[in-house]
């Protein structure tokens, strides 16, 4: 596998983990929304924490990638009920 394909894998991984703790917070439902919204979600949060300059402290890179795709992936879902 390539460097690039790697990190693709890692990537959906990290959505589908934020997109399943999302729905553990607001309810959701099956694997593919999981994985979308968490895929949406992470560049949403990333966005969000960056434009507004918020810094965790925390050093494990994964672990702020992870809460940054959940709270992206809580604030697309929430938005997405809203619209339906």
């Amino acid at each position: 596998m390539s460097i690039a394909t790697e990190a693709w894998v890692i990537f959906l991984l990290i959505g589908l983990v934020a997109g399943f703790l999302a729905s553990l917070i607001v309810g959701g439902g099956g694997l593919i929304g999981c994985l979308l919204s968490g895929v949406i979600g992470a560049f949403v949060g990333g966005y969000l924490f960056n434009a507004l300059g918020i810094s965790l402290g925390i050093e494990n890179a994964l672990v702020v990638q992870i809460i940054h795709a959940t709270v992206g992936a809580i604030i697309v879902t929430l938005i997405a009920r809203l619209i339906a």
